[in-house]
């Protein structure tokens, strides 16, 4: 029992070792905050479906102490995203603007909706024209009638 004891201690004391420090506090809350709003509008490069602000990726930590350096030089929020930018592109923007490089990104799914309606009413469309019952000539008529006549006798 003192064995399993010192086993089970033994593995607690190594999990602990393996601990991540935890991230210091902010030494400036005004400027965590700041960094916090301007982060939520910024794309994680590594993780690409999350936030600067909610990533915890080496890369992400990177930026933030580098968003974080600009806000205490004085840089103001569109100098810190141009700055951003102008090294990384529109795509770090979760917000890229509107313009020729951006279009297909904006109005693609529109024009993909579009397209997918303009399909579906031709389709339906055409369907239903297709509906109407074609057009016997006299021979396939009167052949016709003699199958029901033959039909009929045998009930």
């Amino acid at each position: 029992m003192k064995i399993l004891l010192a086993l089970f201690l033994a593995l607690q004391m190594a999990l602990a070792c393996h601990a991540d420090e935890a991230a210091p506090l902010a030494e400036d809350p005004v400027v965590e905050q700041r960094l916090i709003v301007i982060a939520e509008e910024l794309r994680c490069l590594v993780c690409q479906n999350e936030s600067l602000a909610g990533s915890r990726a080496d890369l992400a930590m990177d930026l933030r102490r580098e968003v974080r350096n600009l806000i205490k030089d004085g840089k103001t929020d569109a100098e810190i995203k141009d700055f951003l930018v102008s090294r990384y592109g529109d795509f770090i923007l979760y917000r890229p603007p509107v313009k020729p490089t951006t279009w297909l990104l904006w109005f693609g799914p529109l024009v993909l909706l579009l397209g997918a309606l303009w399909l579906l009413i031709s389709t339906i469309r055409r369907n239903q024209q297709q509906k109407e019952p074609p057009l016997l000539n006299p021979q396939q008529r009167a052949k016709a009638q003699a199958l029901l006549q033959e039909t009929d006798s045998k009930k």
